[in-house]
């Protein structure tokens, strides 16, 4: 199913991000996400010491090899997020955990990097992450159709119809639920 969205949501927001084009100022004030705020738990995942969470270095459907995010991530609704979330947990997780989610809008936030474009990340912490939307778990109020995303891009946080295929990265602890 995630494959059927893929190309479409590449289509729709030009998923490639070129390593050519990736820009970070580091001159005029400090990195917002700087790598030595997160501890490598050497499993594919991060830790970062000023918030607590957990974080899977690829997005959904793409695979840690040690170094770096091979494959491209997977597109997926906002249900089909919080579902394939509870389907890896019930499977038995990933990196020897069981509590994965789809991050809350403030959580996603927290791992854009300010001081770089295209994508707007670190790189260093996140590799091969488009610079394109991500879904959060955050529904709009008011608006059942909608949810918050994230982009990675120049959009930054906006909301988004639910039934649009956005990335996923996943994330453990903190105090977020899924609804």
């Amino acid at each position: 199913m995630a494959a059927k969205h893929l190309f479409f949501l590449c289509a729709a927001v030009a998923c490639t991000a070129p390593a050519w084009s990736y820009t970070c100022d580091t001159g005029s004030r400090p990195m917002s996400t700087p790598t030595e705020r997160f501890k490598d738990n050497g499993d594919g995942t991060l830790t970062d010491s000023q918030s607590g969470l957990t974080w899977m270095r690829c997005a959904l459907d793409q695979s840690w090899d040690g170094a770096t995010c091979k494959g491209m991530p997977g597109g997926y609704t906002w249900q089909g997020a919080l579902d394939a979330a509870n389907q890896l947990n019930k499977k038995g997780g990933y990196a020897k955990h069981s509590d994965w989610r789809v991050p809350h809008i403030p959580e996603l936030a927290m791992i854009a990097e300010r001081q770089c474009a295209d994508p707007r990340i670190n790189l260093t912490l996140f590799p091969a992450t488009p610079a394109a939307p991500f879904w959060s778990a955050t529904p709009r109020k008011g608006f059942d159709n909608d949810a918050y995303i994230l982009s990675f891009g120049p959009e930054g946080a906006t909301a988004g119809d639910k039934g649009e295929a956005r990335f996923v990265r996943l994330v453990r602890g903190g105090k977020g639920t899924q609804h």
